[in-house]
This record gives C-alpha cells, structure tokens and sequence, in this order.
C-alpha cells in the first residue's frame, strides 16, 4: 500500500520481515554480507545489481532509514551518516571543488562556521555570509564561483526564519544548489524540496532521535547530488553504524506525536516569556512578534521546540540563570524528551568572535531553550524560580 499521511508513513515503513515473521524490523549487526557466487560478487561491485556488499557502503537498516527520510522529506535519494556534522561535511566536501564559493546565512551552527571558515578553505573553497532575511545582501553577494546556497531555517540559535520559497526561486535564478539544514524543524513540520531545495540535512541526533541516545546524520534530496555523495562517503567513510540506524527508524515512528507536543509547549513558554519583566526579547516562530512570522506560518506546520530569550544583565544575568535551574538540564544536546538550557556565547558558538556573535545576534545574555515534553507548568515554575 502507499500511504499519504506522514504519521502511517513514519510507521509503517520498514524493511520486509525475514523467515522469523518479526513484527519489529530486525537488527542486522554485521560488516560484511556473503555473496551467492562469484558472477553475484561481480555485478554488486560493478554496480550492475542492487545488493549489500559491505556496512560502510549499505546495511539492511540504514537502507530502511533512508528509504523513510526520503519518503518522509519528498526526495528523490538519500544517504545515512554517523554524526549529523558528518552529513553536513560529506555534502559540502562531496560537491564542491577547488575554486568553488559557499553562500550562506550568517547564523548558522557553530561547527558549520568552522567548517567554512577553517576546513574548507585548505582546499581552495571560499565562502560568504549574508544577513538572513536581506534579500538584496544575498543577490549583490553571488559571485561567478557560487555554487551552493547553505541555510538553516529555523537558524541556530538566533531562531531567524529564511523564505525557502524565494531561496528557492533565487537558486533556480542563479543555477545554484540550495542546501538546507532541516534539524530545527523536521520534515514533520517543514519540507524544503517542496520549495526548491535540492538536499535537506539532518543531525538525526536531535529530534530524529529525540531521546537524546544515539549519533546519526541524514541527507536527502535529488538522486544525481546523492550518486555523488554516495561516492565520496563510501571511500572517505563517514559510515552510521546498523544500530543507530535501527534506533533512529523506530524514532521516526514517534516523531510526529513528539513535535506536536515540543511546539505546543514551546508555544506556551515563548507567550510566558514575553511578559516576564526579567526578559529583554523572545524569538519563537509562532509568536507573532516574530519578525518574520508570517514566512513561518506560510512554510511551518507548528513553531517547533526551540526558544531564543535574552536575559537583563548580559552575561553574568545569563549564567546565574541557569546556575539556578533545578530541573531543566544543562547540555550541549536539542531535540530530547527532557528540556534544555543553554548558553550559546560560551558554548556552541564560543569559536567565534565576539563580533561574530554580534552580527548572528548571539548576544552574552542569550539563552537557548529546547522545551521538552514534560508538563509546562513545571518547565515554567522552572525557569521562573530561576529568573527570579
């Protein structure tokens, strides 16, 4: 059967049942796979037949992990990665060649920085940064050697939200390729592709998982990108392991019941927020003093997990605070059951300048919130004892 509807889909997706009749996929835990008989061996390493040959190159799970993300985000091909910064890596390093320039939002993930800034410029690849939402910044700053567009949406952890519409329509303009890290949203709440992506990425490890368990990353997108991320990653070897694979395929069956209930609590914390006289501004997709709330509306089913608030008093305000939380955790994690507090300024993005983390609106007093799926009241009474 094929279903329509993203819960049955997340569900009922799965690798065929073996001679046992499992009603749960099985485990496959092996790094290799025998081969009927030598013409067999041939044709799998000549790519002229479909088959398992080895696990950094494909697994009976992560088959079944990618299948679904493909199907869940609307994409053509899909490749699995053992760490979501590995997936972001592998689709710059597999598509980009010496001479090529990135284009990205200015607020982006703190490793992502490092990996345009450091990493990529050892081999002759130049990036650009533009204001988010200043569409004349993203025209003027294309040059000859752009190739890729890279974004996230919602940002990381200024929670900015970019127009995948008019990205995408900007990308087909300029015949360049528009990447989008998805991890914020999920493809329960948001699917690129539908407006004009060309790979989504994952870090699985967030609200894939959502149990805060494993380490995994996913890219999805057009089958032509993915042939060719397939061919670096199988030699350079950012492989997931077969049971992060499994414990990130059953994850997906719960995702969509979890992010129903991280945006409602979300929601009520961010409105909360806002009337607090301890609290300078709120940032959450859904509250309509968002600036660009109505771009969330249009391309978000619901505001997601994630609330940026700054704090009175800067720095020294920021860290009393959470020195003062009782239940919500402090980690470096997003997307988990359990809610988490963070400090951006001297945590994730601590590698960058204190004028870089002006320009991306990390200010010293920001606080990062990943609401999780306790009951609100207590997230509240939380961080209210810990404000005051």
């Amino acid at each position: 059967m094929n279903f329509k509807n993203f819960e049955t889909q997340a569900i009922r997706t799965q690798n065929e049942h073996s001679q046992y009749n499992e009603h749960s996929t099985a485990l496959h835990l092996t790094s290799s796979f025998v081969f009927d008989d030598a013409e067999q061996m041939r044709a799998l390493f000549a790519d002229e037949q479909e088959g398992n040959i080895y696990s950094r190159y494909s697994n009976p799970n992560t088959t079944e992990l990618i299948d679904k993300i493909c199907l869940l985000e609307g994409a053509e091909a899909g490749w699995a990665t053992a760490t979501g910064m590995a997936a972001v890596f592998t689709s710059l390093a597999a598509l980009l060649k010496q001479g090529d320039h990135v284009l990205a939002c200015r607020s982006i993930f703190g490793s992502t920085h490092t990996v345009l800034t450091k990493l990529l410029p050892k081999w002759g690849i130049t990036h650009s940064y533009v204001d988010a939402n200043d569409t004349q910044n993203w025209k003027n700053a294309v040059t000859p050697n752009t190739k890729i567009l890279f974004i996230e949406t919602p940002t990381n952890p200024g929670i900015d939200i970019l127009d995948l519409e008019w990205l995408g329509n900007f990308a087909q303009q300029h015949q360049l390729l528009l990447l989008v890290d998805n991890c914020f949203a999920t493809p329960y709440l948001q699917q690129p592709i539908k407006y004009g992506a060309h790979l989504v990425i994952h870090s699985a490890t967030k609200y894939i998982d959502g149990q805060g368990r494993v380490l995994g990353g996913l890219i999805a997108g057009k089958k032509e990108l993915i042939t060719d991320i397939k061919a670096f990653a199988r030699h350079s070897g950012p492989a997931l392991s077969p049971f992060n694979a499994w414990i990130l395929s059953k994850s997906l069956e719960t995702l969509a019941v979890r992010m129903d209930r991280h945006s409602e609590n979300a929601l009520k914390l961010a409105q909360w927020l806002e009337q607090h006289p301890e609290v300078e501004w709120v940032k959450y997709p859904f509250l309509p003093s968002h600036p660009q709330y109505q771009i969330a509306k249009k391309q978000m089913k619901a505001g997601g997990g994630m609330v940026s608030f700054n704090v009175k008093g800067g720095l020294e305000k920021g860290r009393q605070f959470l020195n003062q939380l009782q239940m919500i955790s402090m980690s470096a994690n997003l997307g988990d059951t359990r809610s988490i507090a963070t400090h951006p300024a001297s945590t994730t993005h601590s590698k960058l300048t204190e004028q870089e983390r002006l320009e991306t609106g990390i200010l010293p007093g920001l606080i990062r919130v990943s609401v999780g799926l306790e009951h609100i009241n207590d997230i509240i009474a939380d961080i209210e004892q810990a404000l005051r």
